[in-house]
């Protein structure tokens, strides 16, 4: 896929940050349509005026996708509204960075998996099967996470809902060549932590800087348009990967802990301010 120009995208968490940037290329390559879904109506309407500013055909819906019913009443809307998606960016989520016995049941642990990951399932389910049949060149990319592939403390919930995501998400790759769906690829993406401000406090462990929005949007643009199954980043990502497969468990938690301080990474974490 050389453009998505002609394509219609869908954008989840697409009124600030990384979803934001998504939907600024969507527009500067002359999608025929570019749908937003967030929960903030304010920043929702700020990225509208400014996307129309800049010539896009750009459609937004206020929705809350931890909420199933929400999910099914928006893509509904979307369908009827605008028509069948060819790219899908499952790029909303969320973060409870503190230990697991802090967690509260319906503040925490509930909304993390409901968005993290049972939302990229619904939402997939939604506009999958138009994709399928249609015929068309089409992409469900997954914003995930490299917590999704190596544990840490503060943040065990966040990793179970990205390790789901992960799962599911290259399982799905799987299924849809093995049916013979081929026009339709899933890219799973990995980042290390990305100055959105949702891992404010955080530390870079070692050789793995704090990556910025735009350089993780790009690299996931082309891997989007070239259907790249996965994308890590940075390099580090594949490395602790492969020593955590390949290392004794004790040995690797020495490395994490005491060399790259991967496990003390959350010590200091913050988050976004809350309003």
């Amino acid at each position: 896929m050389d453009s998505v120009a002609g394509k219609k995208v869908l954008i989840t968490g697409a009124a600030m940050g990384m979803g934001r940037l998504y939907a600024d290329l969507a527009v500067r390559e002359k999608a025929a349509a570019v749908v937003l879904w967030d929960v903030n109506q304010a920043a929702l309407d700020t990225a509208v005026a400014e996307l129309k500013a800049a010539g896009g055909a750009v459609f937004a819906y206020t929705v809350d996708v931890s909420n199933l019913e929400s999910i099914e009443q928006a893509a509904a809307q979307v369908q009827s509204e605008v028509g069948d998606i060819d790219l899908l960016f499952n790029n909303a989520g969320i973060i409870r960075g503190k230990f697991f016995w802090e967690h509260d049941n319906r503040r925490d642990i509930w909304p993390t998996m409901a968005i993290n990951t049972l939302a990229i399932m619904y939402i997939a389910r939604a506009f999958l099967p138009a994709m399928i049949a249609n015929k068309r060149e089409s992409r469900i990319v997954n914003i995930a996470s490299a917590a999704g592939t190596v544990a840490n403390p503060r943040m065990s919930v966040y990793c179970a809902s990205k390790w789901a995501a992960i799962g599911w998400s290259d399982s799905l790759r799987l299924e849809l060549k093995q049916a013979g769906h081929a026009h339709v690829k899933v890219t799973t993406v990995c980042p290390s932590y990305i100055s959105t401000g949702m891992f404010s406090g955080a530390k870079a462990p070692l050789f793995t800087p704090i990556l910025t929005p735009e350089v993780v949007t790009n690299r996931v643009w082309q891997a989007m348009k070239g259907g790249k199954p996965l994308l890590t980043m940075p390099w580090t990502v594949r490395l602790a990967m492969f020593a955590r497969g390949l290392l004794p468990l004790a040995l690797w938690d020495f490395i994490a802990d005491r060399i790259f301080g991967i496990y003390h990474s959350m010590d200091a974490f913050e988050g976004r301010p809350k309003n």
